[in-house]
């Protein structure tokens, strides 16, 4: 080793040693050369002689240490997520064919629909005559309590008209014995009055009103037979007619209007031989 080698190598620790020289390596030079040299002829004597095997070792002169891998320090991306399945073909459901028609079941089902459309119809016109039945009794039996009502009501109208008629046949009897006396006496028989002469009309006083009224009668019509027609007229202290009233009918409705119209149209009854006039009188009228 010489002087400036080593004063290179004491002045830098850590600097490799120098080579000892190039003895060593120009041997192993001239040595791989000579082994190419022998491995060209061997190759293009190949055929004719059995290849031998060499081996041969190389050797750096200077010792080399490989540096640490690097490491990076850039995280390995994340894996890519796994693909989506692919998505179900939709199945199509074949329709099933349709179930073959029997002709006797269509054949059934059409005469069962006739056969209901009659009990139905059957049924509906006895229903309409059962409503009918009724409503005509119903009918009948209101009728026949109109009937009864009618009836009812016109028997009590003949009772009460015969019970008019017997009070006014006794009334005209009445008036009529007031009126005419019997025997020269002034009062009735039964009378249990104690004056000298009943307040009755005087015998002249019937006359004297049928001759004021019958002027007033008006009749165009001939009136057959001898209706008698009974009123009753009620009149004021001065004779003025206050009202009248049909007590019982001549039979004839033509007579009996004429007769009321006469009293209405005559404005004041006639005053008795006394001066008064009767407050109540029931008059007869015949033709």
């Amino acid at each position: 080793m010489s002087a400036a080698t080593l004063s290179l190598h004491s002045a830098d620790p850590l600097r490799p040693r120098p080579p000892g020289g190039m003895g060593r390596g120009a041997l192993l030079a001239l040595g791989v050369h000579g082994l190419l040299v022998v491995a060209l002829a061997v190759g293009v004597s190949w055929r004719s002689q059995t290849p031998q095997t060499f081996s041969a070792e190389l050797w750096s002169a200077t010792p080399q240490v490989a540096a640490p891998r690097a490491v990076d320090s850039t995280p390995a991306p994340p894996p890519p997520p796994p693909p989506a399945p692919p998505a179900p073909t939709p199945r199509v459901a074949t329709p099933a064919p349709p179930p073959a028609v029997d002709p006797q079941i269509a054949i059934d089902k059409a005469r069962q629909a006739k056969e209901k459309a009659e009990r139905d119809k059957q049924a509906k016109a006895e229903k309409d005559k059962a409503e009918r039945e009724k409503a005509e009794r119903e009918r009948q039996a209101a009728a026949k309590a109109k009937a009864e009502a009618q009836a009812r009501r016109e028997q009590q109208e003949l009772r009460d008209r015969q019970a008019d008629e017997q009070r006014l046949a006794k009334q005209r009897e009445d008036n009529l014995k007031r009126m005419l006396g019997q025997a020269g006496a002034t009062g009735a028989p039964g009378s249990t009055g104690s004056a000298l002469k009943d307040a009755a009309p005087s015998a002249s006083y019937a006359g004297k009103l049928i001759a004021r009224i019958k002027p007033n009668i008006l009749l165009t019509e001939t009136v057959s037979g001898n209706p008698a027609a009974d009123v009753e007229v009620r009149a004021s202290p001065t004779g003025s007619v206050l009202s009248r009233r049909l007590v019982k009918s001549s039979g004839n409705k033509d007579w009996d209007d004429a007769v009321l119209r006469a009293i209405d149209r005559t404005a004041e009854l006639p005053r008795d031989t006394d001066g008064r006039v009767p407050p109540v009188l029931v008059i007869t009228f015949t033709p």
